[in-house]
């Protein structure tokens, strides 16, 4: 009864106002809806989909972004992790979708059934999904706080290029990199850092939307904004299953797709995790982590009956609430509410997609920094052990190498090249990492040292200045 009666946006269950909340959930809407209606985008464009199917994948994605969102704040039975956590359609999936997409291709495939056959794999995924969370609380020992908080940090890193791209206006776009695209972008920025910093009260809050609003303003002065996508959309939309794609279970789709599915479950433990400790302040529960796992792949399986691609949890907004520490999950029900909407109401959804890139770029690029930082509060709470040192340093070099160099890995088979995602490498390499290297504390390795230095001088003394020095270090 106590949790009910709150109204405050610190609260899980605080209750704030419509007028209060609203800002605050419109913040999260903005910052993830650029990345949901992206991936579909890219494949339908990439597959050559006809304008209503690629239409409908796009607007599948808002509908279940939203849907997935509702089953983490509201959970049923063990689906929902019961987290401030935004879940939706993620670029995570993109490389194995495009490399299934390129598979199809090559086999002569018509568009519509290369769909099909994404979500007859997606199906699969999410059934793999939902595995590993049951079994998670069993298995949480072998992702320890240096595996959760690589995997968090590279998250960070890797979505550093994304913001830059939309600050430059967005790739492809006509004008990339032009002085007004920086312009618009620059003061976005600036605003969200006067208002974050300086401001106070629920400016200090509303940081990002008032930025956005800024640079908003700006842009349509600059004319960069387009109403012509609002007048082309239709009114309402009804997904209905199986209708458009059908759907088929080749295994050379399907090994690919259940790979990405568990290895992105390490990266929605690693943004669970960094919601509990950048935005409340504790350590993640077996029982969130289970929900969580659980529920993103009840949507993936659920989802892909319908067009939409796998679901995933948002890491841009694990960042706002780690920047804002603002968890009511009223606030995050309205934004997933309003992602509904713009699935069933593409007017609706036409209307967040006239903001530029730039605004979009100035507004997250320090939400995608505070990530980052989360990722290293997380490998903190490891000690940073020679050992733990190794697994976060190999990972992140491997990681975010081949993501500066993705022309090293170009002439792989497709299926492998689906596992040179940045995260995905920092998931594999710190997980198997910390499987086979030796556990050795901190003082482990002082007392090794101890040892050689005994060995080399023959003194049998040598270790009790060591063990010392360690006591006074810890």
């Amino acid at each position: 009864m106590q949790h009910s009666q709150s109204k405050s946006i610190f609260d899980f269950y605080g209750r704030p106002s419509f007028g209060k909340a609203l800002p605050l959930s419109l913040q999260h809407i903005l910052a993830m809806i650029m990345g949901a209606v992206t991936p579909p985008l890219i494949l339908g464009n990439y597959l050559g989909l006809s304008g209503a199917d690629g239409a409908l994948l796009i607007q599948v994605a808002l509908l279940f972004s939203g849907l997935s969102t509702l089953l983490q704040l509201y959970p049923v039975g063990k689906a929902g992790s019961l987290m401030p956590t935004i879940f939706g359609v993620g670029f995570a999936y993109l490389p194995t979708l495009m490399s299934v997409a390129t598979m199809g291709k090559n086999n002569e495939m018509a568009p519509n059934d290369i769909v099909g056959m994404i979500m007859g794999a997606q199906i699969i995924g999410g059934i793999a999904m939902i595995i590993v969370g049951l079994v998670i609380k069993h298995i949480r020992h072998l992702f320890p706080p240096v595996v959760a908080g690589t995997v968090v940090l590279v998250i960070g890193l890797s979505l550093y290029h994304v913001a830059i791209n939309y600050m430059a206006g967005g790739v492809g776009s006509e004008g990339y990199g032009s002085g007004n695209n920086w312009l618009v972008a620059g003061l976005t920025l600036l605003v969200v850092l006067v208002c974050s910093q300086f401001g106070k009260g629920y400016f200090r809050l509303a940081a990002i939307i008032i930025g956005i609003l800024a640079g908003y303003a700006l842009a349509y002065f600059f004319g960069m904004v387009s109403f012509e996508k609002i007048g082309d959309a239709s009114w309402a939309m009804l997904p209905m299953p199986y209708t458009t794609f059908g759907l088929s279970f080749p295994i050379e789709a399907i090994i690919p797709m259940v790979i990405i599915c568990i290895v992105n479950s390490v990266q929605t433990i690693g943004d669970l995790s960094a919601t509990a400790v950048g935005g409340m302040n504790r350590e993640l529960e077996d029982k969130e982590m289970e929900g969580g796992l659980v529920g993103n792949g009840i949507t993936t399986l659920i989802g892909s009956f319908f067009g939409s691609l796998p679901t995933s949890s948002f890491s841009q907004n694990v960042g706002i609430v780690a920047m804002t520490k603002v968890i009511s999950r009223t606030v995050l029900a309205i934004a997933a509410i309003f992602m509904v909407l713009a699935g069933l109401l593409p007017k609706f959804s036409a209307i967040m997609l006239t903001i530029p890139a730039p605004v979009i770029g100035g507004a997250t690029i320090i939400v995608f920094g505070m990530i980052t930082m989360t990722g290293i509060q997380l490998l903190v709470k490891d000690e940073m052990s020679s050992r733990n040192v190794t697994i976060a340093a190999l990972s992140v070099a491997l990681a975010m190498g081949v993501a500066a160099a993705p022309n090293a890995v170009a002439a792989l088979p497709d299926s492998l090249k689906s596992l040179t995602n940045p995260v995905i490498i920092a998931a594999l390499t710190s997980f198997i990492l910390n499987m086979i290297l030796p556990k050795k504390s901190l003082q482990d390795e002082a007392n090794d040292r101890a040892e050689i230095e005994r060995q080399m001088n023959g003194d049998d003394n040598a270790q009790a200045p060591i063990q010392k020095k360690v006591e006074a270090n810890s």
